[in-house]
């Protein structure tokens, strides 16, 4: 039996009830058009005034807010299509799939730059205009979108060169296993996604310590880098148990056999929609300049 095949059969014997599917189906949906109608506020804001794309610290979290607008849409996309249409051609899923695996990879390179970012602004305020340019922050971007390209469309090779021509044809239940089945496929992502997280976590926990080291003997500003270290510090842990999925399921489908779905169901929340709700927080209502003209532009609608 195929990795395919085995995954159908473990779908259909755990298959929720009318009642329990229509009830996770709402909730999904429901988080997913709040997420982004918030991230949606939140990208109008930042292209209505100039405030926020002449600074290379809304330029670099308006690119993370636009990954999780990404991320969730495919995301709770396939959710619904896993309860309705069922099955998808492989290679319509495979694009949804490669889609979701930029913007879920992207996200903690995106959280190390955002950290650096900080760092700068509070430990090398004089220096932090000359480094931090606008171009140099278009160029990081560029930079995080190639290197997930290398790990993210190395996938995509692997299976075009070890997979016959028809399997691109074929009907699958889309998930990453399903149409990227190679098993040096999950050799290679362990490697890159360990190397991935030692430089984001060294990264990150260097800047946090630097920062609260100057937030003792410095501003209220620093003592707010510092917070806002901290939730990229927990927004990266939830990000980060997307690289445990696999094993996860695993450990959830021995301990829980009938509950099953349920179990997946409360993991994906966890996984996939929570981690996408922080990035609002973090700038959407901390920030002062962006609660501001968020204000403004609610004001005006509901007048």
């Amino acid at each position: 039996m195929n990795v395919s095949s085995a995954n159908v059969t473990v779908v259909l014997q755990y298959r929720d009830s009318v009642t329990k599917a229509v009830i996770k189906n709402v909730i999904v949906l429901v988080f997913g058009i709040t997420i982004n109608f918030i991230d949606a506020s939140l990208i109008h804001t930042f292209c209505k005034h100039q405030i926020f794309y002449m600074n290379p610290r809304y330029i670099l979290f308006i690119h993370l807010v636009v990954n999780d607008m990404i991320q969730v849409t495919v995301s709770v996309s396939l959710f619904l299509i896993s309860y309705t249409i069922y099955k998808l051609n492989v290679s319509v899923c495979c694009a949804l799939v490669l889609l979701t695996l930029y913007a879920t990879e992207n996200t903690p390179l995106n959280l190390a730059c955002m950290a650096v970012e900080c760092y700068i602004a509070v430990c090398m305020p004089l220096r932090h205009v000359q480094i931090c340019t606008i171009q140099r922050t278009l160029i990081l971007i560029g930079l995080i979108w190639t290197v997930t390209s290398f790990n993210v469309l190395s996938d995509l090779f692997i299976t075009l060169a070890t997979q016959p021509l028809d399997f691109f044809h074929s009907r699958v239940f889309c998930l990453r296993k399903t149409v990227f089945p190679s098993p040096l496929i999950i050799k290679k992502r362990d490697i890159t996604y360990s190397v991935f997280l030692v430089i984001v976590w060294g990264t990150i926990l260097y800047t946090y310590f630097r920062i609260l080291f100057a937030a003792k003997t410095a501003s209220k500003d620093a003592k707010k880098a510092r917070n806002t270290i901290l939730l990229h510090v927990f927004q990266l842990l939830l990000c980060m148990a997307s690289y445990a999925t696999p094993q996860l399921k695993d450990a959830l489908q021995q301990w829980f056999p009938k509950s099953f779905t349920d179990s997946l169901f409360v993991c994906y929340i966890i996984v996939q929609i929570l981690p996408r709700s922080i990035s609002p927080i973090i700038y959407g209502l901390r920030d002062n300049t962006f609660r501001k003209y968020l204000k403004r532009i609610c004001c005006v609608k509901s007048a």
